[in-house]
């Protein structure tokens, strides 16, 4: 069965997640992530960030809203019992604060087939309430056996 390619170069309707700081706290505990800008408004504001502030890979949490859809799509075509994931690659902007509204659109870079596996590339833009680039993430996906 060889790879679908029509969904190469679509991207999917933007999503919103509004950023809590209780969400944050929990995020930075479940990551070891101690520093107390992660759980303190006063610690943050006075590191200079606007309220709590997520971790880097926070990332993750905000864009699944997005990602979702896309590699749910039929059109990619993924089979997911057999995909595995192949990496990530993210280019970081402007901090995440409790209080953000981030928003992420998703678009399907590549879709191709190589030694009898797909591979599924997406990429993710994600802006806060400001219109801010907070992170561009590149997702690689492999699936084995098309």
């Amino acid at each position: 069965m060889a790879v679908k390619t029509e969904a190469v170069g679509r991207s999917w309707d933007p999503a919103a997640f509004e950023v809590e700081a209780e969400r944050v706290k929990k995020y930075a505990d479940a990551i070891g992530a101690e520093s107390p800008v992660h759980r303190d408004s006063e610690a943050a504001r006075a590191a200079g960030f606007r309220d709590v502030v997520a971790p880097p890979m926070f990332c993750v949490v905000y864009s699944s809203v997005a990602m979702g859809p896309a590699i749910l799509d039929p059109d990619v075509g993924m089979n997911f019992a057999a995909m595995v994931h192949g990496g990530q690659e993210f280019e970081w902007g402007e901090p995440v604060c409790a209080g953000d509204t981030i928003t992420t659109t998703v678009t399907c870079k590549d879709i191709s087939e190589r030694n009898g596996m797909g591979f599924y590339v997406f990429e993710s833009v994600s802006t806060n309430q400001d219109g801010e680039q907070t992170v561009k993430g590149t997702w690689t996906n492999i699936v084995r056996g098309v």
